[in-house]
């Protein structure tokens, strides 16, 4: 058993306020879904993951790195309850590197994957001039992940690890991932009208 699309998007909208987080949620599930897809999983369980992985960030943050208390592992109870399956759970767990739960299958690994690349690829939209994710390069990305003062919250040695784990060259991982987001960046705040 797992969550429907829809219950999920609710549960993002009732737990997250801020409108950069449920955009950072939406790159993060467009990117599981192309990674379910090339991985010939469920491209619907994977998304759904990739939505909720953060929504309960606001209201239980974890400045203090639990293992067992508030985020994620508060959202992934509550996930429970509604049903969300036990590798979906375990997912959602192991993309903190905190909780100490392995990223053992290629869902877990595939969120902990995308998911900091996904917001340094919005924020290297962001700062161009045409706000747009259809003429960034991967060379232009991995100029700015070198530069440790731009997007300073993102951890470069994630979104390296995060290639690691899926046994893919860096650069591969960010054209496939800039290729999932492209298509959909008017649903990202960016893009042209």
């Amino acid at each position: 058993m797992t969550i429907s699309r829809d219950r999920a998007l609710a549960l993002m909208h009732e737990y997250t306020a801020s409108e950069a987080l449920r955009k950072h949620m939406y790159a993060v599930e467009l990117a599981m879904r192309a990674m379910a897809a090339r991985a010939g999983e469920d491209a619907d369980a994977w998304g759904v993951v990739g939505l909720l992985h953060d929504f309960d960030y606001e209201r239980f943050p974890n400045d203090a790195h639990s293992a067992t208390e508030e985020h994620p592992a508060e959202g992934v109870r509550i996930l429970a309850r509604e049903g969300l399956d036990e590798a979906g759970q375990r997912a959602i767990l192991g993309h903190a590197n905190y909780t100490g739960v392995p990223r053992d299958t290629p869902m877990a690994r595939a969120l902990f994957g995308v998911d900091e690349l996904c917001g340094f690829l919005v924020a290297c939209a962001l700062v161009r001039p045409s706000r747009s994710l259809a003429d960034l390069e991967v060379s232009s990305v991995k100029k700015k992940l070198k530069d440790k003062g731009f997007a300073r919250g993102v951890s470069r040695e994630d979104v390296t690890r995060g290639a690691e784990e899926l046994a893919v060259p860096l650069d591969e991982h960010i054209a496939f991932v800039l290729g999932a987001l492209r298509p959909h960046e008017q649903v990202l705040g960016l893009g042209g009208t």
